[in-house]
């Protein structure tokens, strides 16, 4: 097994690797601007790449439902056992808000995304899909009410929700296959040649942020709720993936790409709203670091036991 997982970490980890320690290289010598990248991310790669993904992935009714169910049945099991937990630690409010966060959003989209077509193809890359929108969607939504429950507005959340021009790429594609049209020739070119630079600039990204929350320090009095965060994302959360996908009876390579997603580090955007909320940021951070970096480690052996 020691020899898989080895040829595993070389194969799938080594090459994401790559572009990761550009970006943080760029970030520590040359002040890299992520806010730029993150435009171009958001507006013109990520709609590029569910367009493309969702246009041509083999996936059936029963996939998008799966998806579906088992994204929601993770998010509502995460909650309880993160809400559990910071009562038995006794918790303040910013850091139960800033534990929740951490234990129910991963980084499934600029890491889980260029992991899963790495690991499992083009076929593993169409299975994912229908998760990815459903957690972009559920992040500016249920994120923002976990993050700030005092001040959450529906409105704004659905608001929020509609300005990510992902959405539009995901009912453009849903039209397409409804209808059983496809996109000309040229454009779709174009846009696949898009879509293909998706992984390399969000893995750079990914690793000029990590060195931004380098530093962070939780306060001494948030030390269990960093541990038990690093603890939930990393260990329980693969075993509340499991639960959740054999309550739905859900096999395959659907399997393997809804247990590798749901069990990724924890999400970078996650900071974003512990800092906008005041959900201890720092704790959050920190967090953030400690599961990217033990991911490269703890996730390849994920992916030899679930071959």
């Amino acid at each position: 097994m020691t020899q898989t997982v080895l040829s595993t970490l070389f194969n799938v980890i080594v090459p994401i690797s790559i572009p990761v320690i550009v970006g943080a290289i760029l970030r520590l010598f040359m002040n890299l601007d992520t806010k730029p990248l993150l435009t171009l991310y958001l507006y013109f790669l990520s709609p590029a790449i569910i367009l493309e993904t969702l246009d041509t992935a083999d996936i059936s009714f029963g996939d998008v439902y799966n998806s579906l169910a088992f994204a929601l049945l993770n998010l509502i099991l995460l909650w309880i056992i993160a809400n559990i937990l910071g009562k038995i630690l006794k918790l303040p409010s910013p850091e139960l808000a800033g534990l929740t966060l951490v234990s129910t959003f991963t980084n499934s989209v600029n890491y889980g995304l260029p992991l899963v077509l790495l690991a499992f193809g083009k076929l593993g890359l169409d299975k994912a899909s229908v998760y990815i929108i459903s957690q972009m969607i559920i992040v500016n939504t249920i994120g923002v009410y976990f993050a700030a429950r005092s001040q959450f507005s529906i409105k704004n959340a659905v608001k929020s929700v509609f300005k990510l021009p992902a959405i539009y790429a995901a009912i453009l594609a849903g039209i397409l296959r409804a209808f059983d049209l496809h996109l000309p020739v040229g454009i779709e070119r174009g846009v696949a040649m898009v879509a293909g630079a998706y992984s390399p600039v969000v893995l750079a990204i990914l690793g000029a942020q990590m060195v931004n929350v380098r530093s962070s320090e939780p306060a001494k009095g948030v030390q269990s709720a960093f541990w038990t965060g690093i603890t939930v994302r990393l260990f329980l959360s693969p075993l509340i993936a499991l639960l959740g996908l054999y309550l739905l009876n859900i096999k395959g390579i659907l399997f393997s790409v809804l247990l590798i997603l749901s069990s990724m580090p924890a999400a970078v955007n996650a900071v974003v709203l512990a800092e906008k909320f005041n959900a201890s940021p720092k704790f959050v951070s920190k967090c953030i670091l400690w599961t990217t970096l033990a991911s490269f480690l703890v996730l390849p052996v994920l992916i030899v036991l679930i071959h």
